[in-house]
């Protein structure tokens, strides 16, 4: 035995302490066997700068082990209270299995820089051909009860100064050869996990080495084997694997590669080997590995198979994996799919051809979700093309009894030759923050352009969204929010179809419902539109309705760099257009539109964080009439027809009066003029300059002017205007006043007659009178109104 003093820090200390032995003041201090020794400190706390240690070497080579416990020598109560260790070298032939039994409590394994707080840490090692080898470093508390070894074992015991112990705890046996480097025992009594290392970790496992671990376990628990950290080295023999002997299994040993899923759902005992390989002399590598065993109660869902039938899919991969782990202190079973009911691991990945066979070993299955993806590949356009295919999240995901998260359907299409169509089963709402989604589940629509992937957005059932068209590729991503997706599955459903390719990013067909504001907004949302790009919004207004198209900012917020950015409004009936500035003006009010329009913007390369993001809405409403305008129409209409009858009983009257003093002789007077009287320089433009002779109404003349025509007259007719589309203000502009004195001679020659002007929606008529001529009011024979070219009156 050999007791040896020491500093912590052989750097000089501001405030020095010394070992002080027969009045010298010492740094170091070593007690051989035999000897007799007082000493002191030169300091009242020597803890922080002096440590102990105790070795003892043990040979059981040249004659008996002395078996039993490893007694702590000297007594605790003579030593000061420094941190100190107590070490036990046993040297024993190879043939010799050495065992340690730790009685006091059993062991937890920590990573070999690592110690215990407040506790005592065990260190155990041993030799191969003469070189150490670090079994592992243990700290109270854990599963670990004895550690078998052979040819030799070190063993290490670190005691903090403040921790008062009288006995080791560690106990040695002599037993048989174990064939193998070591063999680490690990007992359960309940449910819990162990985190287990090879020897020497995370440093190389000894070439060619066997080592084995013996996990005692209680027949009603499941036990599950999980890998945590490995490597291989580079072998010229062999090949390096892991071993497990299951009891009553009827293929023992289970061998498996490092890199395979690893058994769990394992009842009562097992046994789990690492064997290494022959190594390149020249590349050796590295092999160690780091696991972990979860011991658990089994449930329900652990006796239950599930068949997962892919064996007809060709690009379906389904992968279940752990949700966020919640964090706690407290032992927390662990969730595990185990694949035929022995191969367990945290996340499976099913792959299409092949059929698998499912259960769960796991306390709550909430903790585990499903996550998929499927490829609809259009290689050739011929085929392609008008063809479609349900997106459905197929029957073999949703009979597992897990949350589906994602359900991904990647949808490829020939480069400039194809691009697509998803019309869903009900109309889509977009996902905005003035109106979120609140179902249980989404759609979340990308395409994909050479430069950067273009997120469209987030769409929910319930909205107003018919169609969205796709220019490339384009994923579809169904999203789960709930557990009540299941309930709300029949809600889902997209039909994707193959169009001829179309040159805009993407169309969106919009058919908002009365009274119900529909939010839409760019995509690539708050990252800005990709540049030089262009998307557009196909809006349907219902006949009888109005839609109001309001704009949420004033700006699009957009600065080019180069080209122009704009949006381009156009009616789909009269393909009228309007064209505004997306860079320098302000977007339009909020407008009224009667029939369909498209919104289209088109970007162009903007400044860095000056993107072109637009965001409106759309509401249709009932178009109303104005009730005053209907009175006034009636009323108006009304004295028209009253007038009308007036004249034309005045004109019969006339007739038979003049009947008796002879025939009636039409006579062509060219100096009446049968232009209507105004006011002099009333418009100081020529009749071709100005628009006041066209009139938005007719003159009652034009209606009745046939009860005043006799046929077969010779006479000259007057020229009046041609009809002209109406292109002035939406108000017809006030008709000349008529005057309501009683007819004369006098009247007859300076005034042309009374005029009755009935309006007519959306036309224009626009008619004139020569003014150097007239006509005899007297004579009925002439025609007053006949179609001729526009002429310019004379003065």
């Amino acid at each position: 035995m050999v007791i040896h003093i020491r500093l912590k820090n052989l750097l000089v200390l501001w405030k020095p302490c010394y070992i002080v032995l027969a009045r010298r003041q010492l740094k170091s201090l070593q007690i051989e066997a035999g000897q007799k020794v007082s000493f002191s400190f030169s300091c009242q706390n020597p803890q922080r700068f002096f440590i102990m240690s105790i070795q003892k070497k043990i040979d059981c080579k040249s004659g008996p082990c002395p078996l039993g416990d490893l007694p702590l020598q000297p007594p605790p109560s003579t030593l000061p209270a420094l941190n100190r260790t107590f070490t036990w070298d046993v040297k024993a032939h190879k043939r010799v299995g050495l065992e340690l039994r730790f009685s006091t409590s059993r062991l937890r394994q920590v990573g070999s820089e690592e110690s215990c707080l407040h506790g005592a840490t065990h260190s155990v090692s041993s030799e191969i051909d003469g070189a150490s080898v670090d079994i592992g470093t243990f700290c109270d508390n854990g599963t670990v009860s004895r550690i078998k070894v052979q040819e030799g074992v070190k063993v290490a015991l670190r005691l903090p100064w403040f921790l008062y112990r009288n006995v080791s705890g560690v106990s040695i046996t002599n037993g048989s050869s174990i064939k193998r480097f070591c063999v680490i025992e690990s007992v359960f009594e309940g449910e819990g996990s162990a985190t287990l290392m090879s020897a020497n970790y995370p440093e190389g496992f000894p070439e060619d080495e066997l080592m084995t671990w013996q996990f005692i376990i209680p027949a009603h628990l499941r036990a599950s084997v999980s890998f945590l950290d490995f490597s291989m080295s580079n072998c010229e023999k062999k090949e390096e694997r892991v071993e497990y002997y299951i009891p009553g299994s009827a293929t023992n040993p289970e061998v498996f590669k490092l890199g395979d899923k690893q058994p769990g759902n394992m009842a009562g005992n097992f046994n789990l080997s690492l064997q290494g390989c022959d190594q390149d002399a020249q590349n050796p590598g590295l092999l160690r590995l780091q696991f972990q065993v979860l011991v658990q109660h089994p449930h329900k869902e652990s006796n239950r198979t599930y068949v997962v039938d892919l064996s007809k899919e060709r690009t379906l991969f389904i992968t279940i994996e752990p949700q966020a782990p919640r964090v706690s202190r407290k032992f927390v079973p662990g969730c595990f799919v185990c694949l035929e009911s022995r191969t367990c691991s945290t996340n499976v990945t099913l792959t299409p051809g092949s059929l698998h066979k499912l259960s769960f070993l796991c306390d709550d299955l909430t903790r585990l979700w499903v996550v998929a993806e499927k490829t609809l590949d259009c290689t050739e356009s011929r085929f392609c093309y008008k063809r479609s295919h349900s997106l459905l999240v197929p029957e073999e995901v949703l009979q597992l009894p897990l949350q589906l998260h994602d359900f991904s359907w990647k949808l490829l299409v020939p480069k400039d030759r194809m691009s697509l169509a998803l019309v869903p089963a009900q109309k889509l709402q977009q996902h905005t923050q003035e109106r979120p989604c609140n179902t249980s589940f989404s759609y979340l629509v990308s395409g994909s352009r050479p430069s950067q992937d273009l997120y469209l957005g987030a769409f929910c059932p319930g909205g107003s969204i018919e169609q969205i068209q796709v220019k490339h590729n384009a994923c579809v991503t169904l999203r789960t929010y709930s557990p009540s997706f299941q309930q709300e599955v029949g809600t889902q459903g997209l039909t994707v179809s193959f169009l001829p390719y179309f040159k805009e990013e993407s169309i969106f067909t919009v058919t908002p419902d009365v009274k119900s504001k529909v939010y839409l907004r760019s995509p690539n949302w708050d990252r800005g539109l990709p540049p030089l790009s262009s998307v557009s919004w196909n809006i349907s207004v219902p006949p009888g309705q109005v839609a109001c198209l309001t704009f949420l900012r004033e700006k699009s917020g957009v600065v080019c760099q180069t080209g122009r950015a704009f949006m381009i409004l156009q009616d789909q009936q009269h393909h009228s257009e309007e064209i505004f500035s997306l860079e320098d003006e302000v977007l339009p009010k909020p407008r009224f539109h009667r029939h369909s329009f498209w919104v289209n913007i088109s970007n162009c390369s903007p400044a860095s964080g000056k993107q072109l993001d637009l965001h409106f809405w759309v509401m249709l409403s009932p178009q109303t009439t104005d009730l005053t305008v209907i009175l006034i129409a009636v009323v108006g209409g009304g004295a028209l027809l009253l007038g009308v009858l007036g004249l034309v009983v005045c004109c019969v009257r006339k007739k038979k009066r003049k009947a008796h003093k002879g025939p009636a002789v039409g006579v062509y007077n060219g100096n009446i003029n049968t232009q209507m009287p105004m006011q002099a320089k009333k418009f100081p433009k020529g009749r071709k300059d100005s628009d006041a002779h066209v009139y938005a109404v007719i003159e009652d003349t034009m209606v009745y002017g046939h009860l005043l025509q006799d046929s077969g007259s010779s006479l000259h007719q007057p020229e009046v205007d041609t009809y002209r589309p109406f292109q002035g203000p939406c108000f017809p502009p006030t008709p000349p006043s008529v005057r309501s004195k009683t007819p004369t001679k006098k009247l007859a020659s300076e005034e042309p007659a009374p005029s009755f002007l009935p309006e007519f929606d959306n036309e224009t008529y626009t008619f004139s009178h020569p003014s150097n001529g007239g006509v005899d009011l007297r004579n009925t024979d002439t025609p007053l109104l006949h179609a001729h070219e526009p002429e310019e009156p004379a003065g």
